[in-house]
């Protein structure tokens, strides 16, 4: 027998994988040929359900460097100078499928994961500093309304501008959709954000609030509609093929992390609502902080094994870092470790791709399907126990309690500010970040999708709705609509050039102006 010989899965040599056994003239297979029965079993199963939000992705994996100084704002052992931490990055497509083309026009996710020697951290984010709604409890509808009719199984401009139009909160989102960045190039040329705020606190115990920005140090490259729709036709893989070739040609992409930090009391009368995650800070008023480099390094070796079941959960945090009264990263807390229990299992925490790499796991919990890890058997399986089990730590306990004990803080968070208006930012953003010919390619953007809605109702709706954020720009979708074709986009003689229109200085300070 050769030393290469296939085996079962349990381990016991095969026979053949091209002949399964038959019995009598007429070649009946019998169920005892037990590796037949294993294999199609096997290939029956081998695929978990794809995420219903960012089916379509791919990533790598890479290291974050600390090159700046933020420990008086947090003790996180990750942040500390000159620390490398390990990290996976996973980036996808918000409302595609998972056979979708990379290239559809559609916000891009943007999830990390850090090996930290205080377990693992998880950043999970997208390639713009806001999103559609603030509400975690809108967001099924949301989804649905960019997902397929239940009839015909098709994507529908109606139900997306029915629900757009309905809900004001979404014209930041939907105007950084419809631009320019609504197309990267590639996934190495967008930027990264946290989005959310989230809360920072240092060694000695004070607290802060910061947002994350990754700034591409590729530079931000994007496409042409035109462009966009015949990669879309010609290789539905694009950026993942483009990702994993760079790093195969030793070109490692990278970002710059920053931070936002807002003082913690300031929260409480700011001119809008900072947990607000259709809102972004004005750089003017909280600078970026340099924090260090993400770079990335190395591609999976398995697909299905690194990056499918990989899973990504901003639950979880680490010691000097925990959440903030953001309504949709509050909701996002459950909802996502509860989507990777039912999608990858509940114990999909030990798989090695999403294991931590440099703690311990102490845990009482236990048994379900596909558990391999577990305690001593003297280690007690409840707690509190007189058996010398793992017990909870105070300080950990008091660092996450944070702003739940703050009364004026959960009242302030919960009203009205004096900026606290849908359409303020999406404004400034056209008329203050993006040049005339960018301009001119949102309104062609604008046109192509609000032109295949076919309610006239919802029409009307989308335009006052744009006509909110700038009435020159509403003014100016409605005179395209007229010339737009049904399934056209903007002039496919317009292709963008490499960050086209976006002006870094202006987009840092596109809130409303003090």
């Amino acid at each position: 027998m050769t030393d290469n010989v296939t085996t079962t899965n349990s381990g016991a040599p095969v026979a053949s994988d091209e002949h399964s056994q038959s019995v009598g003239a007429d070649g009946v297979i019998p169920l005892h040929d037990h590796y037949l029965v294993e294999k199609l079993a096997q290939f029956n199963r081998e695929k978990v359900p794809e995420r219903i939000v960012h089916a379509k992705g791919g990533g790598a994996f890479g290291v974050l460097e600390i090159t700046d100084d933020v420990s008086a704002f947090t003790r996180a052992a990750l942040f500390q100078p000159g620390t490398t931490t390990e990290a996976l990055a996973r980036f996808s497509t918000v409302a595609g499928e998972q056979g979708s083309p990379d290239t559809w026009r559609d916000p891009r996710g943007f999830a990390l994961k850090f090996y930290t020697t205080e377990g693992n951290y998880d950043l999970v984010g997208n390639n713009t500093p806001v999103f559609f709604i603030r509400d975690g409890i809108k967001f099924p509808d949301f989804i649905h309304s960019q997902k397929r009719l239940p009839g015909s199984h098709l994507r529908n401009n109606d139900m997306q501008w029915d629900f757009w139009s309905l809900s004001p909160e979404s014209a930041h989102q939907v105007t950084w959709l419809m631009g320019d960045r609504g197309l990267p190039s590639s996934w190495r040329h967008m930027d990264g954000f946290g989005s959310h705020t989230y809360q920072w606190i240092n060694a000695a115990g004070e607290r802060f609030w910061v947002k994350y920005h990754f700034k591409t140090n590729q530079g931000i490259e994007i496409l042409s509609q035109e462009q966009a729709n015949q990669i879309a036709g010609e290789d539905a893989d694009f950026h993942i093929r483009d990702l994993g070739e760079a790093i195969d040609r030793e070109e490692f992409p990278s970002w710059t992390l920053s931070v936002q930090i807002m003082p913690y009391d300031d929260a409480k009368t700011y001119r809008f609502n900072p947990f607000d995650l259709t809102k972004v800070w004005p750089h003017s008023d909280y600078p970026l902080h340099r924090v260090g480099t993400l770079t990335l390094n190395r591609n999976p070796s398995n697909y299905f094994a690194e990056i499918e079941q990989a899973t990504f959960a901003p639950s979880n945090f680490v010691p000097g870092i925990a959440a903030s009264p953001d309504k949709m990263l509050l909701a996002r807390i459950f909802s996502y470790a509860d989507a990777h229990r039912y999608r990858v299992g509940t114990n999909h925490a030990q798989l090695p791709v999403n294991a931590p790499h440099a703690t311990e796991v102490n845990t009482y919990s236990k048994d379900g399907a596909a558990r391999y890890s577990f305690n001593a058997p003297q280690v007690p399986v409840y707690a509190p126990n007189s058996m010398g089990g793992p017990a909870g730590s105070p300080d950990v306990a008091a660092e996450s309690a944070g702003w739940q004990s703050d009364g004026e803080l959960q009242r302030t968070a919960a009203t009205l500010h004096a900026e606290d208006d849908d359409f303020g930012q999406a404004g400034t953003l056209v008329r203050e970040v993006l040049d005339d010919a960018a301009r001119d390619r949102l309104v062609g953007n604008i046109a192509g999708h609000v032109g295949q809605v076919t309610i006239p109702e919802i029409k009307a709706r989308a335009l006052q709705y744009w006509r909110n954020v700038d009435q020159t720009l509403g003014d100016r979708v409605e005179a395209a609509l007229n010339e737009v074709a049904a399934t056209g986009g903007i002039d496919p003689d317009v292709a963008p050039p490499n960050a086209a229109g976006i002006n870094r200085e202006a987009e840092a300070d596109v809130a409303l102006k003090v």
